[in-house]
């Protein structure tokens, strides 16, 4: 049985409630250089856990100029009631009845993607453009990814002589890209712990803690950033690392969580990057720095995200709506459930259990 205090450690410790995200980025950032991607998504889940009561949680997609759903959410369930509980972190929300002996739910969806390219010939700085409450709000420091210590140490070192957001970002990236490796022991996405990576004198993890420490060390450079939690949905064109298919599309999901991040460039918008991607490329792929296939994928990472892959939420120390019995959550990439209290392994699909399947629909 999970306990109510299972993932303690790897729960939220900061308090810090999420700010709404209605900033998104430029239209002009993004250019749909290749055709339109459709996937239809296929999330199953089915409680192990026998109790009184299980309620589900299931992170849904954001939409924004690069992913769009093009069909209805559609819903099989045994659920008592579900619902859509959260628009700022959207989240479809499942509550079974009492002494239910099997809660499960289906949820599927057709979405469409364009991949987000920046042309940084037209990337114009304003320093003196007034960040919107939405904007600042992520340059806020938080217990995991401080503004302070170590955090500050590191940022101001990478970032010395160095003028212009644009060049003190893209420092930032080929230095945690260069130097940050990928950890396949870390369970699931990892944690984010930017302050305690930095201070540990190991600078390993996944993608949740590479991609983290980014943030981190481009907000102590006044520098808004933040993550975006999702999954990878399909074949990426650069290396399996990056996503994988059958040859007919087909895209078995369960754990292929993943978490990208973005800056904010005054004057211009958010602009995407993946440092923990070229981590995992080279660690894959076995291969260095100096290879001409890093230089390709570190390149193309700082402004650019090729879409077999989809975001679904912002959130980081945040509560779930209905409130569960662990609070803040750290981040929502993963299904969130609960009977009687006591948290599921959601780094665990057969434990959980769920399974996941993404297809790809060829034109």
């Amino acid at each position: 049985m999970q306990r109510r205090d299972f993932f303690k450690l790897s729960a939220a410790i900061g308090a810090a409630s999420f700010a709404p995200n209605v900033v998104l980025a430029k239209s002009e950032e993004v250019k749909a250089l290749n055709k339109n991607r459709v996937f239809d998504i296929s999330l199953k889940h089915s409680l192990k856990e026998q109790g009184r009561l299980s309620r589900l949680w299931v992170p849904l997609l954001v939409s924004n100029e690069y992913q769009q759903l093009i069909s209805d959410y559609k819903v099989v369930t045994n659920a008592k009631e579900h619902y859509i509980s959260d628009l700022v972190i959207p989240t479809l929300y499942a509550g079974f009845s009492e002494n239910e002996k099997n809660p499960n739910l289906e949820l599927k969806f057709r979405v469409q993607t364009q991949e987000r390219n920046t042309d940084f010939s037209k990337v114009n700085f304003n320093e003196n453009e007034k960040l919107s409450p939405e904007v600042e709000f992520f340059l806020k420091p938080t217990k995991q990814i401080p503004n302070t210590g170590v955090v500050k140490q590191k940022a101001d070192e990478i970032v010395k002589g160095i003028k212009g957001d644009l060049e003190k970002a893209k420092a930032i990236y080929t230095w945690v890209a260069n130097t940050m490796q990928r950890d396949n022991s870390v369970m699931g996405c990892g944690l984010g712990d930017v302050k305690a990576i930095l201070e540990s004198g190991k600078l390993m993890g996944k993608c949740t803690d590479i991609n983290s420490v980014f943030v981190g060390l481009c907000r102590v450079a006044r520098i808004p950033a933040r993550e975006l939690f999702g999954i990878r949905v399909g074949q990426s064109r650069f290396s399996n690392e990056m996503g994988k298919a059958d040859a007919n599309g087909l895209a078995k999901i369960s754990g292929a969580q993943h978490c990208r991040a973005e800056f904010y460039l005054k004057g211009y918008g958010w602009i995407p990057v993946d440092p923990a991607d070229v981590a995992k490329v080279r660690l894959g792929e076995k291969l260095s720095n100096s290879d001409a296939k890093m230089n390709e994928v570190r390149d193309y990472l700082f402004g650019n995200w090729e879409m077999c892959w989809v975001g679904f939420n912002y959130g980081r120390d945040f509560i779930l709506k209905p409130e569960p019995e662990q609070t803040p959550l750290n981040n929502f990439g993963y299904p969130y459930a609960e009977t009687d209290g006591n948290t599921a392994n959601y780094y665990s699909p057969k434990e959980f259990s769920y399974d996941y399947v993404s297809q790809e629909i060829k034109a």
